[in-house]
């Protein structure tokens, strides 16, 4: 199974698992809610009928303490007592500072008639009413499961981001190591190669077959050359950006069937920009690869280059079997191939050339099954120079 797959149904298993979780603790607090403010209601009904039997009482009656002791005892609950004819008789556990203002005990009561039935005192001919809210506990409890999933959000957010941010650095120095290394190995026999190439010249008389040699050590030069800069900052002086495809596509050309048709219209004008050359051919060396792959040694490829403002475009579209919608950014990641063999770095190479050392942009324009896919490549020009080439 792919690395990128499998990462990807953890992700949807935790997620799920998350939610879950989340749901639970909603529900469970929920009830815990409803239980509590219950409670709450069998207190003010107690309450209630402690104000009752003092009203009905006689004042010299040794026998309040109890009933006082339950008035006194309600000091969380917020209530409001009113006659027959609405009119605020008695508050208690409301916000000390704000009762001043006769109109937010007006609000209070009419908050807390929305919230609850009231309680009635039968008292005579002269019933009154008793409004009542949750108590500040209940209110804390309600919201206690909402920020504890925030903060619990919070934290997988942040350790996500610590370990991608861990997890880059890690691969990045894995590129480095590796291309430096590669680098390295390559030198030295390259070095043997250009030395008895030089040395057959003199002593072949077949100088076409020394030539091929030649472009060979050239290229496995041109290819160290590569490695080399991968890890550090490349020059990017100011390059003619069409002539650099030009020159990839001759080489992919000589290297590919007759099947294949490769169409690029170069601009008459040399357009200009800053520009690594040899990464620049790399990657338009890979994405024209990875088309020959996709359509199996027959079709075409196109190359186009246009001018935008203080940018350029280039997009390179194949005929092959196309990229399925959802893996349009996960092709662009390290190990992510299709193929049998190989490693799947192309093109988690070619954004790395594109997006950190030239400053652009790489991405899957489009792409549909069996027809094709193109992949758009956006360069900043920065000083736009351009020159009549010449013929």
């Amino acid at each position: 199974m792919n690395i990128y797959n499998l990462r990807s149904k953890w992700k949807i298993f935790l997620l799920v698992c998350a939610i879950a979780i989340g749901v639970c603790s909603l529900l469970y607090t929920n009830h815990m809610v409803g239980k509590l403010s219950a409670e709450e209601r069998k207190k003010i009904e107690i309450w209630a009928d402690a104000n009752r039997m003092i009203a009905e009482s006689d004042i010299d009656d040794t026998n309040l303490d109890f009933y006082l002791y339950v008035i006194e005892d309600n000091a969380t609950i917020p209530v409001i007592i009113v006659d027959k004819n609405q009119q605020i008789k008695f508050y208690r556990n409301l916000d000390s500072l704000k009762v001043r203002n006769p109109d937010y005990v007006a609000r209070r009561l009419e908050y807390m008639k929305g919230q609850y039935d009231p309680i009635t005192i039968d008292l005579f001919d002269d019933p009154q009413y008793i409004y009542y809210d949750d108590s500040s506990t209940l209110y804390q409890l309600s919201y206690y499961p909402y920020i504890q999933l925030g903060i619990i959000f919070l934290f997988i957010g942040v350790a996500y981001f610590a370990f991608s941010t861990s997890r880059k650095s890690e691969q990045n120095q894995v590129w480095v190591g590796l291309s430096k290394e590669t680098a390295h190995q390559l030198g030295t026999p390259i070095s043997s190669l250009l030395a008895i190439t030089e040395m057959l010249k003199m002593q072949v008389h077949d100088q076409a077959l020394v030539a091929e040699l030649e472009k060979d050590v050239s290229r496995l030069h041109s290819i160290t050359e590569r490695f080399s800069k991968i890890g550090s900052k490349p020059a990017t002086p100011m390059a003619d950006v069409g002539q650099a495809i030009a020159n990839s596509l001759n080489y992919i050309r000589k290297r590919s069937s007759d099947k294949v048709s490769i169409c690029y219209d170069q601009p008459d004008e040399a357009v200009m920009a800053p520009l690594s050359e040899p990464l620049f051919s790399w990657v338009i060396e890979n994405l024209c690869k990875n088309a020959l792959d996709a359509m199996a040694g027959a079709g075409t490829i196109s190359v186009e280059l246009k001018l935008s403002r203080n940018q350029m475009v280039i997009d390179v579209s194949d005929t092959g079997k196309g990229i399925p919608k959802h893996k349009f950014k996960t092709v662009f990641k390290p190990g992510y191939t299709t193929k049998s063999r190989g490693w799947g770095l192309g093109l988690s190479l070619t954004k790395r050339i594109i997006e950190d050392y030239h400053n652009g942009r790489i991405f899957v324009l489009r792409s549909e099954p069996d027809k094709g896919t193109t992949f758009r490549i956006i360069l900043k020009t920065g000083v736009h120079v351009t020159f009549m080439r010449t013929l």
